[in-house]
């Protein structure tokens, strides 16, 4: 399976995606699914542009259901039931994220990007975000979510977002596993000790940067395991004043540029288990101090009756322990 237009996915072919996955899943000839993307891009997101729309023309109900589609596509990748492959090769953020990164198999490269840079623009990491982050090394999870950091392909291995490092040169061949396809028909391919074994032959172990953030997980752990959002700033703030690391500037910089509400709402999102695109953007309440928790509340709580309004209902599934832990 391929997506044609990575740089985001729209509602038309979000129902594509979840019709075919569910044509897959019941076709008794498949027993793979290997997903990929036609371009530089994996997949950038989904289509802000269209919610921030809804959301100026009070469109409700409309949001809701474009939303209610994508998440159901991301239960659907999260519990399925058949081995699932993701070939990651570029930028993958957002939508792209919360599409990939429950699935068993996240195949990554030196091209891989990753990030969740939501809050930057007005909303707060969804897509299952609160799920896949907290799973992370520590307070890992924190700091990606409200700092929109990337990560590489290697740091994404590293920290248990992806499964497999495999260097472009070689996944360019498409890679890998169409070299191994006959391989994979004359085997038991649901079992998953066969899959992994075809991949491992490609696979390389990552080296991470010496500046990579992973070598500073206790600092981020110090910082970002404090119960508020203003609290995780001045630890920083007051860190910055003599440490003068640049993943810290780094991070100062992105929350202050990023909506205070919206922080808010990612870290109690966490905890508890849309703008333009200028610059120069106006958030309101302009500051974290001025967001109250009744204000955060409002957004976690259930909406009042609205025409054509339904609340989210993800169909019956079966859930499965997912495959490989962090290799931290």
């Amino acid at each position: 399976m391929a997506l044609n237009r990575p740089s985001n996915y729209e509602d038309d072919q979000v129902l594509q995606l979840s019709e075919e996955f569910q044509k897959l899943e019941n076709d008794p000839a498949v027993g793979l699914v290997i997903v990929k993307a036609n371009g530089k891009v994996f997949c950038a997101g989904g289509d802000v542009i269209e919610y921030h729309r809804c959301s100026l023309t009070s469109e409700w109900a409309m949001g809701a259901q474009i939303y209610q589609k994508q998440l159901t596509l991301d239960y659907l990748v999260a519990t399925y039931t058949k081995p699932l492959v993701f070939l990651i090769n570029g930028a993958v953020m957002g939508g792209g994220a919360g599409l990939s990164m429950n699935a068993r198999y996240r195949v990554v490269t030196d091209n891989t990007v990753f990030a969740m840079p939501e809050a930057v623009i007005g909303h707060y990491p969804d897509v299952g975000a609160s799920y896949f982050l907290s799973k992370l090394p520590g307070f890992f999870g924190e700091y990606l979510g409200l700092t929109g950091a990337r990560l590489n392909g290697a740091e994404m291995v590293a920290c248990g977002l992806a499964t497999h490092f495999v260097p472009s040169k070689v996944f360019y061949i498409s890679c890998f596993i169409k070299k191994e396809y006959k391989s994979l028909h004359e085997v038991d391919v649901a079992e998953p000790n066969t899959i992994q074994g075809i991949i491992n032959k490609y696979t390389h172990q990552v080296q991470l940067k010496e500046d990579s953030v992973l070598h500073r997980l206790n600092f981020i752990d110090h910082f970002f395991s404090k119960q508020t959002v203003e609290e995780i700033l001045s630890s920083l703030e007051h860190e910055n004043a003599t440490l003068k690391e640049e993943w810290i500037t780094k991070s100062i910089r992105s929350m202050k540029a990023a909506s205070p509400i919206n922080l808010k709402i990612f870290l109690m999102s966490v905890n508890y288990l849309l703008s333009s695109f200028s610059l120069f953007l106006r958030w309101e309440p302009s500051k974290l101090e001025l967001v109250s928790n009744d204000m955060v509340e409002t957004y976690l709580t259930k909406i009042p009756e609205i025409e054509g309004w339904k609340e989210l209902q993800l169909p019956p599934r079966d859930m499965r322990e997912k495959g490989l832990r962090a290799k931290l």
